[in-house]
């Protein structure tokens, strides 16, 4: 795959996004899933210019085993009127250990003269000089070119000569920067063209989404001959982010026929990219190309109609070849063709049952149009399915009563207590649960009061809780929807809750949240609670 680089940048370049700080163990454990994305080259920092990159280029060495990606270490040209061998900077980059150097180097004449404070001629020579010395050293050295395309626009030869001059020096590819942004995919592929035309040089594309093009102008400097793409994860990046690297192979290899990652390794793509989610702390955002959780995500009616004879009607990829999947969202849009492909995937077949389709379809846009939305809210959809299709609704447990308190000192937080009364098991139980806040407290005490006949529900997380008034023009008497999402430790699932009552409505949103975990865990319901039911 060498006449191809694909080269992720996340670990320095998208480390400059706003509220992203990633610790050297964050590092480490991000290069290891971009490793199992299958890129070839993973830029892990600049050593020497701050202790914590200097620190993760000394552990990657013995602690990273790599099987697909290089690592890179980033860094500048040496300083205006001094030897390469005598910068600490570029030493720092020779003593990182990393089989290749990626250099930063000024390409635009006024950032030259006006933030380098030096001449033309030194820039090419500090370019020149800096990759010498790294070659010496027996390191690859490729070259971004900062601000090229505004370089190229405001003084063209100079940007080429640049460009020469690292190709002479010696660097296997030179990255054209689009630093701030701006281009278009039109002006991308006129100015990659010309450089190939005009230089020789390999060249590589490295392009920023303040535009909304990022991906867009890569992809034109590929079709223009670029054979080296630069981007992040997740399209992490300063400003509006960097080219999201996921979206760029996958056009290109699902597109285009480039083999670029192995297959096997794409079709990690999603669990990959939500996985390096979880180690940024950035929640994933679900209308992402390919990996989103909304991105294979069908809602109106007309749409699962056609769904529900060829998936690929309303499709521009099958979602298995990145790791994703098809899903229906169930809404007052729903047709019957969207619950029953709803029920297919939860493994229902309602195919053959007309009027309970007509009457699961119907209840659903009459309880959406009191508020309740199962398009975010699986777990009680499917608990509602079970009803329909069952008889009964699954419980576990018949509760009599709860309520909560909230008492509030001067100078001391709110403390709520919560009292749940229930039968679980054939027993009854009284349980008083407290909490930093109301639900807090019902979860306390609905846990206690069912643990002792359902131990399982100890592995249970509220990991997290979601408030939207529906009617603000009601003011305090709105109707309030509830989302709650509970996890086991391996999946999570959301439950929704509906009412004029916030604390009601979250209630309703948690018992449904702990039934369905008791369903997913194969417990069976006791006795006692179906005949409450039946009662």
């Amino acid at each position: 795959m060498s006449d191809f680089h694909v080269y992720d940048t996340t670990l320095r370049d998208g480390a400059q996004q706003e509220g992203l700080s990633l610790s050297v163990e964050d590092k480490l454990a991000i290069a290891g899933h971009l490793d199992a994305l299958g890129v070839g080259y993973i830029e892990g920092g600049w050593p020497g210019a701050n202790p914590k990159d200097t620190e993760f280029f000394r552990r990657a060495g013995d602690e990273l085993r790599l099987r697909h990606a290089t690592l890179a270490a980033f860094g500048a040209t040496r300083r205006a009127g001094m030897k390469a061998a005598d910068d600490p900077l570029v030493r720092a980059l020779r003593d990182s250990r990393a089989d290749v150097v990626t250099l930063v180097a000024k390409s635009h004449d006024r950032h030259v003269e006006l933030a380098l404070r030096t001449t033309l001629e030194e820039n090419l020579a500090m370019i020149r000089d800096t990759v010498e010395f790294l070659r010496a050293g027996g390191q690859r050295v490729f070259v971004d070119a900062e601000h090229f395309f505004d370089g190229y626009r405001d003084n063209p030869a100079y940007a080429l000569e640049v460009v020469r001059v690292a190709a002479e020096a010696g660097v296997e590819v030179v990255a054209l920067c689009d630093t701030n942004g701006g281009m278009l995919p039109d002006q991308v592929g006129d100015v990659v063209s010309t450089v190939l035309a005009g230089t020789g040089a390999r060249v590589g594309i490295h392009c920023h989404n303040d535009a909304g093009c990022a991906v867009a102008n890569t992809l034109a400097a590929v079709d223009a001959g670029a054979s080296h793409v630069q981007g992040t994860l997740n399209g992490y990046g300063e400003r509006t982010g960097n080219a999201d690297l996921v979206t760029v192979v996958a056009n290109l290899q699902l597109k285009r026929g480039r083999d670029l990652v192995p297959a096997a390794a794409l079709r990690e793509a999603t669990r990959i990219a939500h996985a390096v989610s979880e180690v940024t702390n950035v929640p994933p955002y679900s209308r992402q190309p390919y990996v989103g959780a909304s991105a294979f995500t069908h809602k109106a009616g007309l749409h699962a109609s056609a769904i529900k004879v060829d998936p690929n009607l309303y499709q521009h990829a099958d979602p298995e070849d990145v790791g994703n999947d098809m899903r229906l969202l169930v809404s007052d849009m729903a047709g019957r063709a969207s619950i029953e492909l709803k029920g297919r995937e939860l493994g229902y077949d309602l195919a053959g049952d007309r009027a309970l389709v007509t009457r699961i379809t119907e209840r659903v846009k009459a309880m959406e149009a009191q508020g309740y939305t199962f398009e975010a809210a699986d777990a009680s959809f499917e608990l509602l399915l079970i009803e329909e299709v069952e008889g009964a609704r699954p419980n576990f447990f018949h509760v009599d009563s709860w309520r909560v308190i909230t008492d509030s000192r001067p100078d001391e937080e709110a403390l709520s207590e919560a009292t749940v009364k229930l039968s679980a098991g054939g027993e009854r139980a009284i349980v008083t649960g407290e909490g930093n806040g109301p639900v807090n407290a019902l979860d306390a005490a609905l846990r206690g009061a069912i643990g002792q006949s359902y131990p399982v529900v100890e592995k249970l997380d509220l990991i997290d809780y979601r408030v939207r008034i529906l009617d603000a023009g009601h003011g305090t008497d709105a109707v309030i929807r509830v989302l709650i999402e509970l996890s086991d430790g391996e999946e999570s699932w959301q439950t929704v809750g509906v009412g004029h009552n916030i604390i009601e409505a979250s209630w309703e949103a948690l018992v449904d949240g702990v039934t369905y975990g008791l369903v997913r865990a194969g417990v069976e319901q006791s006795e006692q609670s179906e005949q409450s039911e039946r009662a």
